[in-house]
């Protein structure tokens, strides 16, 4: 089914927000490559590619990218295809760049990745690996809400109309029995729709009472003195649910399999030195967020932020079924038809090969 008007209208507002300072491709900046993204003598390119262009966002809910571009696990698994990445804060950008053929393959939350698919009536994208779960909470100002029920009446911020955080604190606050308006964020709950840029800011200066974000934003207003009231992760099954996956241009992938297979394997290489080394794998993630946006993040931030991720090769795809029908039941989306979303193909060939378990698209993947 197509998407509703309501959603091309989230979609045509949220393509208009700001991004970050633009590079020439006109969608989001350019990354620096890792210290040791370097091509290694003799190797050879894949199917006969000068680049992969690779998306991603410079958050720590991305740090499967970030490592896996500070650490050149992209670049070594490519050879002498050379990994060029572009860094965006807006999901419905990474997909206009996605589609325009301005990268390969991105990194992207549920909503978006839903919407893109949706939109095209799903010939846009394909959903081919995961990459975190969790790193999302509910902070607020401990003066003004000291309880759950206490958010009734309160300004809560949200990144954006229709994203990911913002679909899941509209299903919260249908789950208290309050009622609130999706598009005008108005009602029992006011939702303030701001970018994570300056949620911190808003606040200090007492313009929200709170926010529903994503890390490390959430942990930059534990830091400006607010309280952790609710972690998402606590309202899921085994506390797992997708936050970032990895998509790609249908195209690309049919044209080079080979090296989607080569971005694969480096992600789940990430992911398993991630695993095996936390506090290098954090301290990398810091290094490459400074490369890309001018600025790491301290260590008051960046150490709770870390420990609420949880890095993984599995989509965990039932949480994503289970995040768009929230957004049916918000009114932000009519039923969406996610048949084919995904291909989990080359990902289950590269687990298979580590030795790994194969994971599974609950029903939703290619026939």
């Amino acid at each position: 089914m197509p998407a509703s008007k309501a959603l091309r209208r989230i979609l045509a507002v949220t393509a208009a927000l700001p991004l970050l300072t633009l590079a020439a491709c006109g969608y989001g900046s350019q990354a620096k490559n890792g210290d040791t993204a370097k091509i290694a003598a003799g190797a050879k390119k894949i199917d006969g590619l000068d680049t992969v262009k690779i998306g991603y966002f410079g958050n720590l809910t991305h740090a499967t990218a970030l490592v896996g571009n500070q650490k050149g696990f992209f670049q070594k698994e490519l050879g002498a295809t050379e990994a060029k990445y572009q860094i965006f804060n807006a999901g419905p950008s990474e997909i206009e760049a996605l589609n325009s053929g301005s990268i390969d393959i991105g990194w992207i939350g549920p909503s978006p990745a839903i919407n893109g698919y949706t939109k095209s009536d799903g010939k846009s994208l394909r959903i081919i690996g995961g990459s975190a779960s969790g790193g999302v909470k509910l902070v607020v100002d401990p003066k003004k809400i000291k309880s759950l029920k206490d958010v009734k009446g309160k300004k809560i911020a949200t990144p954006q109309l229709g994203n990911t955080q913002d679909v899941a604190f509209l299903n919260w606050v249908a789950s208290q029995g309050w009622k609130v308006d999706a598009q005008s964020g108005k009602g029992d709950v006011s939702v303030v729709r701001t970018d994570n840029k300056v949620t911190p800011d808003a606040f200090r200066s007492g313009s929200v009472d709170g926010a529903w974000v994503p890390e490390p934003t959430a942990s930059k207003l534990v830091a400006e003195g607010g309280r952790v009231l609710l972690d998402e992760s606590a309202l899921w099954p085994d506390k797992k649910f997708v936050i970032t996956n990895i998509i790609v241009r249908q195209a690309f992938l049919k044209e080079h399999p080979k090296a989607v297979e080569a971005v694969l394997k480096a992600s789940v290489e990430a992911n398993k030195w991630i695993n095996a080394n936390p506090d290098q794998a954090k301290a990398a993630a810091n290094k490459q967020l400074e490369s890309d946006t001018g600025k790491a993040l301290p260590a008051k931030v960046l150490d709770p932020a870390w420990k609420s991720i949880r890095f993984t090769d599995d989509p965990l795809a039932a949480t994503l079924d289970t995040e768009a029908q929230h957004a049916v039941r918000a009114g932000l989306l009519e039923n969406p038809k996610l048949d084919g979303i995904y291909d989990l193909t080359l990902l289950n060939k590269v687990l298979r090969a580590e030795g790994d378990s194969a994971v599974g698209d609950a029903g939703l993947g290619v026939k």
